[in-house]
């Protein structure tokens, strides 16, 4: 069994090499200490034992109380430093402290002798120990009094300080830092002694302005470093020993006479809202915490080595394509990646470097990348009839009965282009049905890029700010609601009543971009009443959900009917030409074609590619299949294994991060960018720009150790997600972690 805290271990054994080398330690003398992220626990080196022959098992565990901690795998009998009780103290004082030094070195002692403390010789020496290196009362080794002696002190901010009589204590906000502090007080005090026997009485400091500068600039990393500890909410306890749950399910017997609710849905167990959101928002109030400067080199490095074919490419591309390319999807940080394979859970780039992949082309792939089974059926359909013909082929009728026989809400079904087509039009017929013109939609939602719904884009509370090239009037009957607040939603229905009504209120079921603002469970079935209560129409929008989330969709899982859904790139299984709106036979009248149009009632909507043999062909073996191999539930029981991963990761580097899932959308918020509103506008202008590149960069990372996510925070797993791949995907999650800032 491995031994808890190596990371924290490792790091006190490290020091202790460092030092040893640099002639430092001594033998046994001095005591060396690392905080436990996460935890009122921190690693100390055992009592009275050789520097030399330390291993990681040897280091002990202790609490913030100084009491020692034994684990069977850990220090066994070894009893740690008995001046636990004076590294407890530092660490409750000083949140922004990780790590602490105690030497017994030459020059400094001389010092402790002369109980003469160090005035402010230097910037650099304020910048990092500060204002002065004080002197600490006597008290007798390994004693509460010694402990209360040195608490007292450090509650100043300084970093280095001076014990009567005894010997030095270094503190640092990471281990690294802690060993530089020491060496520079050494430093330092040569230099002062020095001074001081070279010309008695006459050492020069330097001026109380730049004194006070440089401490400032402490103060001001120390206040960071803390903010990450004080303000961080308890992490989620993921044991060593327990199980990850297993990609893997049953398949019911005859799924092609299965229901919907016989599959089951991807999601095990819905996740708890206030929970999750009082996580984010704690990780929202910290400070950023994302790579060393060393690991973001190594990664930029990555970039320009192993990947040339990818940035060659893409340059040339700049040169005829508006940004370089063509979907959003495909902005990467520090270049787009190009990509020549794809199969199963992998994709391959034109470099030949192979990554995990939990893009699933955003969403669509449940079965995995490139599925043969779908791909042969497809052939064979278009080996006949083409990819297009303009006329009638029996696909479009069997998708959109394989539709409505796992979604009975779906009567009828309009094949459309994409996921924003099947918005335009399901809003178009809204208002053609009820006569009303408002809409309401959520704010910080994404439902394509049609001039009614670029508003509130992204950031709730943000209006018209992502509509540049938007006539005012197109937005003009467009509102938006704040997530979660359904007291909003209900004032902008009665302020609507007196604009002539609303026509639809449109939302994603599991929440704004796929759930990066998870709803709570019972949120469709208020907006649902609400709905009824003002005489709108209930939009779901399932580009997302619908077929991940369960053949049944969204609506299926939380039991709740719209009257309109709309369906994007998952509807073709990812083929292109994807997406369309369903409902009410009643309300879908209005979608008809030719003589079969109401008189006044039915609605312009059209596009020669739409319903194409090959999309429709596509989307229907594809809903097969998933039915088949029951792919969403598969899917879901693998973010699940994926999810409970990161989380034990999480904890054990101590991190602000916050993993949850829904099923098979996995988030991973490191920054929260996406989670500031116009509701603090003052902190998004301040902090959008910086948490926006925090999350570039870890996506980054996650990529030059071979995993795609979508822009470094959200990811889709598949069908073809195996616990072998999840678990590979773990330890590279690992290897990136490690690499955080202060770990």
């Amino acid at each position: 069994m491995p031994v808890k805290h190596r990371m924290s271990r490792q790091h006190v054994v490290d020091m202790c090499r460092t030092m040893l080398d640099r002639g430092y330690l001594k033998a046994t003398e001095g005591n060396v200490s690392v905080r436990v992220p996460g935890h009122q626990l921190y690693a100390v080196t055992p009592s009275n034992y050789d520097y030399d022959k330390m291993r990681v098992e040897d280091i002990c565990i202790v609490d913030f109380a100084g009491k020692h901690v034994p684990d069977p795998d850990g220090a066994g009998g070894l009893v740690p430093s008995i001046e636990c009780g004076m590294h407890a103290n530092v660490y409750r004082e000083r949140p922004d402290v990780n790590a602490i030094v105690h030497t017994h070195q030459p020059y400094a002692s001389a010092l402790a002798f002369l109980r003469k403390p160090i005035p402010a010789l230097t910037d650099e020496q304020v910048r990092f120990l500060g204002k002065e290196v004080a002197i600490i009362d006597y008290a007798p080794s390994g004693t509460g009094f010694l402990a209360k002696n040195v608490q007292k002190k450090v509650a100043s901010g300084d970093n280095a300080f001076i014990i009567a009589n005894h010997g030095v204590v270094a503190l640092g906000t990471d281990p690294d830092r802690a060993v530089f502090n020491m060496a520079l007080l050494e430093k330092v005090s040569i230099a002062y002694l020095m001074a001081l026997t070279s010309e008695a009485g006459k050492v020069y400091t330097i001026p109380a302005t730049i004194r006070e500068i440089a401490f400032s600039k402490l103060r001001k990393d120390e206040k960071r470093i803390a903010a990450q500890i004080t303000e961080a909410v308890e992490p989620i306890r993921v044991p060593d020993d327990e199980e990850l749950p297993a990609a893997k399910t049953e398949v019911p017997e005859n799924p092609e006479r299965a229901t919907a609710a016989d599959l089951g849905y991807s999601i095990t167990e819905y996740l708890d809202v206030d929970d999750t959101m009082r996580r984010l928002k704690a990780l929202v109030n910290q400070p950023l915490r994302g790579l060393r400067h060393d690991a973001l080199l190594d990664v930029l490095n990555y970039f320009d080595t192993k990947c040339t074919a990818s940035k060659e490419i893409t340059e040339r591309a700049k040169k005829r394509i508006p940004g370089g390319v063509q979907h959003n999807l495909a902005f990467n940080y520090p270049f787009p990646l190009a990509i020549d394979g794809a199969h199963g859970a992998h994709l391959t780039d034109r470099d030949g470097n192979v990554y995990i992949d939990f893009l699933q082309a955003g969403g669509p792939t449940i079965l995995g990348s490139n599925y043969a089974p779908v791909n042969e059926r497809v052939a064979e359909v278009i080996k006949e009839s083409g990819p297009v013909t303009g006329l009638f082929h029996e696909y479009e009728l069997k998708l959109a009965e394989i539709i409505n026989q796992y979604m009975p809400h779906i009567e009828m079904y309009r094949s459309l282009g994409s996921g924003t087509e099947a918005v335009m039009a399901a809003v178009r017929a809204a208002r053609a049905h009820t006569g009303k013109k408002m809409v309401i939609k959520v704010g910080g939602a994404y439902h394509g890029w049609s001039d009614t719904m670029v508003y509130g884009l992204r950031v709730p509370g943000s209006f018209r700010m992502n509509a540049k090239g938007i006539p005012f009037g197109a937005t003009g009957r467009t509102r938006e609601a704040f997530p979660h607040d359904l007291g909003t939603l209900k004032r902008k229905l009665i302020e609507n009543r007196v604009r002539g009504g609303t026509a639809a209120v449109v939302v994603e079921p599991l929440g704004p971009e796929s759930g990066t603002r998870p709803v709570p469970h019972d949120f469709n079935a208020s907006v649902r009443k609400l709905c009824d209560e003002f005489g709108a129409m209930l939009i779901f929008d399932e580009v997302v959900t619908g077929f991940r989330t369960g053949l049944g969709g969204a609506a299926g899982y939380f039991g709740v009917t719209p009257d309109l859904t709309v369906f994007g790139k998952a509807v073709s299984g990812g083929y292109p030409m994807a997406g369309g709106v369903g409902g009410k036979a009643e309300v879908m009248s209005v979608f008809g074609s030719g003589l079969d149009g109401k008189s006044g009632a039915h609605i312009q909507v059209g596009g020669t590619l739409s319903a194409n043999p090959l999309s429709c062909a596509a989307g229907y073996f594809a809903i097969q299949e998933m039915a088949r191999t029951n792919a969403p539930v598969i899917a879901g029981r693998a973010g699940d294994r994926l999810t409970r991963g990161l989380q034990r990761l999480i904890d054990k580097y101590g991190l602000p991060y916050v993993a949850y899932n829904q099923g098979s959308i996995v988030h991973l918020e490191s920054s929260g960018v996406m989670l500031l509103d116009m509701r603090n506008p003052v902190k998004l202008l301040k902090e959008n720009k910086g948490r926006k590149k925090l999350m570039e960069q870890m996506g980054a990372a996650y990529a030059a150790h071979g995993i795609i996510t979508l822009a470094g925070s959200r990811m889709y797993t598949s069908m073809a997600d195996t616990d072998e791949v999840i678990d590979d995907a773990l330890h590279r999650f690992d290897q990136v972690f490690a690499q955080v800032e202060g770990v």
